[in-house]
């Protein structure tokens, strides 16, 4: 039962927004609108060794797949970290980094210690990884934010199966805080799932979104700083990761606030 509770809180949301806003099927620039979004990342800060992180794990799948914040394009950014690895089972996708990542959040929100699953959207709201009704609230509110111009274009792939992506950013120095910024290019995952046999989650079968598979950052810009940031960028995908799964990401933060300036993704071809 608790593992539904997103979903149907999802729906009637939906269907709460169809009902307030007019219908646009009809409409000959239907198609444009729905393609005109703005970009929101949502971090998902999960563990397989965590009971209540499959039901969030599954809202940030549906978060992504139905896309149901008008004008707002889901970046979902599933963050899986290590402080779970005890009682028998070790989380495959966790690692040391997603879990410093998650402490700077929690001293950015003034919180007293890391938990799963824990949401946030666009480094400003942290909430309940479960609470559809604030995913959604927040998601609203990050689209209406200004945000930075970013591109991403694949290149030819090149040996060692890698690929080099051509990233553009611009119109930073108009909405940033007059503070450095960072710029980050992650590698996702779609459609991953574990067959989890000791640990809190023993004997489910837990399905995963947006696994993040690689995360670097390629750049800086500085406070106040107007020109364009150009890189080109070579990110190489281990023989395990499913190519026609995945996803690449870029976005640029803020270093003391950790507000989300602009992001962008590109699914990666097969």
């Amino acid at each position: 039962m608790k593992a539904t509770l997103p979903f149907l809180a999802l729906g009637i949301l939906l269907l709460g927004a169809a009902k307030a806003s007019p219908p646009q099927a009809e409409s000959p620039k239907a198609a444009s609108v729905q393609n005109d979004r703005v970009p929101v990342v949502v971090e998902l800060f999960t563990s397989e060794g965590c009971s209540s992180c499959p039901p969030a794990d599954a809202l940030l799948s549906k978060l992504e797949e139905l896309q149901p914040v008008a004008g707002a394009e889901v970046i979902g950014l599933e963050e899986h970290v290590d402080y779970w690895n005890h009682d028998g089972w070790e989380d495959p996708y966790s690692s040391a980094d997603w879990t410093l990542r998650q402490q700077e959040y929690v001293a950015r929100f003034k919180g007293n210690t890391p938990f799963t699953p824990q949401m946030v959207v666009d480094g400003q709201s942290a909430f309940t990884g479960t609470n559809s009704h604030e995913a959604v609230a927040a998601i609203q509110q990050a689209a209406h934010r200004a945000k930075a111009n970013i591109s991403i274009t694949a290149e030819n792939p090149a040996k060692n199966d890698s690929e080099r992506f051509e990233v553009r950013i611009g119109n930073v120095a108009g909405i940033a805080d007059q503070e450095a910024a960072d710029v980050w290019i992650a590698v996702t995952e779609d459609g991953l799932q574990t067959a989890v046999d000791a640990g809190e989650n023993a004997g489910k079968n837990v399905k995963h979104a947006a696994v993040v598979r690689y995360f670097h950052k390629i750049g800086s810009l500085a406070a106040k700083d107007s020109s364009p940031f150009v890189v080109n960028q070579q990110v190489k995908f281990k023989s395990k990761w499913k190519k026609e799964n995945l996803h690449v990401v870029v976005f640029v933060q803020e270093r003391k606030t950790l507000r989300i300036l602009g992001a962008a993704a590109l699914k990666v071809a097969g």
